[in-house]
């Protein structure tokens, strides 16, 4: 019979996850690493890896059947049946939108670590310090120099090839060679560090692609099939990164199909005992006990967890003390930037599917500038060359017609900026208990919309693009905004925040939940604010800081 008491249970399998199970297994912790959804062994189990566009049945696209059962997911790229597998079903766990919010989910092992983007930047004291200096939120209850070892540790580990800049907004790293920038990324690179006195850069974004290999991982193909499972290793993620180290330890019991529904909470000692968790395919219940536990579901899992755990003592759940528990949700808004042609450039061209985006790095409100909105955004984005459908507009016959078919189109470049999203305490979260998913549990409802700041900042994040471009030479360029809503940037944050004090947060300065000292929280959830920076590196940053922090105080006995 498989035990049922661990030193520590981890609640979910994505990046922060999969990091702590690493972390307290490497300091020796035995550890139970519980999982709601199915299992995805590393290679085995990435069935389209190596699949060419002709052998999907309908080219790697969507049909009419999947809209029907997806009607969340259909908002945007994620529903397509090349990883269609790895979204969560909107049809067996859904949830309630008070406002549009869109949610996309990964419920396997290794979560979305599987289908990330990858970009890995640290924050900066700029992002630290906001919220202190303008009033808004809390503060968050560190700073860089707390967690900067941390980014530096985290970093080497999982790899991320990066250029050292020396921009204080955008603190350098641990990095391996970054990834070239091709030609045309290149030439408006160059002629940019000359604009705008030196304020705006186009580097190439740091990425947890390796450039080079790692023990067991080998480097990356340039295939930019990285959201269907890498054979290879080459990115980061659960499966090939934090799990194997969890594993060779031989400390780690990982349990898939294992819904945790709350934290079981002793209200005399004022710690949590355990979990309670549902079998995701037998509906049987059991209680899992362990002296730690980290809730690491994701931002809005983990705190569906806290809303419903020790509810006979707290009527909002565990952390609810505070009143900030289930609110100010963020995330980063985009959709909007600029694009145009680029000349000059007919007879090159680039080498292999590069997997990362070109990247400039937030440059309003630093130094004393004053925009009409607070904070700050960044740009993804790079240049390619339109491919041989360019042809079919000619609508032509014969040899020329082939002829222009096997030629590359024009040289394009553009890119989307990613805006910090304030936070607000009217954003929020709640349980439903008049809807309930495939099992019987109830859902979230979802509160929450952009204001009057991000409106404000997406006309410079669509404008500043258009003129960063002109000047660059680029011709023909256009800007675009295709409609945000809250959630479509996949980066959803808060609701369990960390702070500084019991009355203004539910989560202190190591993520310990301040009701329950041995209850820790490190996916999104905990932070209290969003930079415009991509956040998974610092999810990674804070859990490892958080496990090391807990061990320490389990050997000193004070959990």
């Amino acid at each position: 019979m498989q035990s049922t008491a661990y030193d520590a249970i981890v609640v979910g399998s994505g990046i922060s996850g999969g990091w702590a199970a690493k972390e307290l297994t490497e300091k020796g912790l035995r550890v139970l690493l519980l999982e709601r959804g199915k299992n995805i062994e590393h290679i085995k189990d990435y069935v389209n890896a190596t699949k060419g566009p002709w052998e999907y049945p309908h080219r790697g696209g969507r049909t009419r059947e999947m809209e029907k059962h997806y009607p969340v997911l259909k908002r945007d790229y994620p529903l397509n049946e090349k990883n269609l597998d790895w979204w969560a079903s909107d049809e067996e766990s859904p949830y309630t939108e008070v406002k549009r919010f869109d949610w996309y989910r990964g419920y396997h092992v290794g979560g979305r670590s599987l289908m990330w983007g990858r970009c890995s930047f640290r924050w900066s004291d700029i992002d630290y310090e906001a919220n202190a200096k303008q009033g808004l939120g809390t503060d968050w209850p560190i700073r860089y120099a707390d967690i900067e070892p941390w980014y530096g540790y985290v970093e080497k580990f999982a790899g991320i090839a990066g250029s050292k800049e020396g921009l204080p907004q955008l603190p350098d790293g641990e990095f391996q060679p970054a990834m070239p920038l091709n030609c045309a990324e290149q030439l408006v690179a160059d002629r940019l560090t000359t604009k705008f006195d030196g304020k705006r850069r186009l580097i190439s974004a740091r990425t947890a692609n390796l450039s080079q290999p790692l023990p067991g991982r080998g480097a990356c193909q340039y295939r930019d099939a990285c959201w269907l499972g890498c054979p290879y290793g080459a990115y980061f993620s659960t499966q090939s990164s934090t799990l194997p180290a969890a594993m060779k330890t031989g400390k780690l019991t990982l349990k898939p199909w294992a819904i945790v529904n709350e934290v079981l909470y002793d209200k005399n000692a004022k710690r949590a005992t355990g979990v309670r968790v549902l079998d995701g395919i037998t509906n049987q219940v059991t209680d899992y006990t362990a002296k730690v536990v980290f809730l690491c579901a994701s931002t809005l899992n983990s705190t569906w967890i806290l809303l419903r755990s020790a509810t006979d003592i707290w009527p909002g759940g565990l952390g609810s003390s505070s009143g900030e528990l289930g609110h100010n949700l963020m995330d980063h808004h985009f959709r909007v930037g600029a694009q145009g042609r680029v000349e000059g450039l007919d007879d090159k061209y680039y080498v292999g599917r590069r997997p990362n985006p070109s990247y400039v790095p937030r440059y309003r409100n630093l130094g004393g500038e004053k925009r009409p909105y607070l904070r700050g955004f960044g740009y993804e984005g790079g240049a390619g060359r339109d491919g041989w459908s360019s042809a079919v507009a000619e609508l032509g016959v014969g040899g020329a017609f082939k002829d222009k078919a096997a030629e590359p189109g024009m040289w394009t470049m553009g890119g989307s900026a990613f805006g910090e999203m304030l936070p607000n305490h009217d954003n929020k979260v709640s349980i439903d208990h008049a809807k309930v998913d495939k099992w019987g549990l109830p859902v979230l409802k979802i509160d929450c919309a952009i204001g009057e700041n991000e409106r404000l900042m997406r006309k410079d994040m669509a404008n500043d693009m258009a003129e960063m471009l002109e000047a660059c030479g680029v011709k023909d360029v256009e800007t675009y905004d295709d409609e945000y809503y809250p959630g479509m940037g996949i980066h959803e944050m808060g609701t369990a925040r960390m702070g500084t004090s019991p009355n203004n947060s539910v989560l202190n300065k190591h993520n310990q939940v301040w009701d329950a000292p041995n209850v820790f929280v490190t996916d999104g959830s905990c932070m209290a604010s969003t930079a415009c920076q991509n956040p998974s590196l610092s999810y990674m940053a804070l859990t490892a800081r958080a496990a090391d922090f807990a061990v320490s105080e389990l050997n000193r006995r004070n959990l």
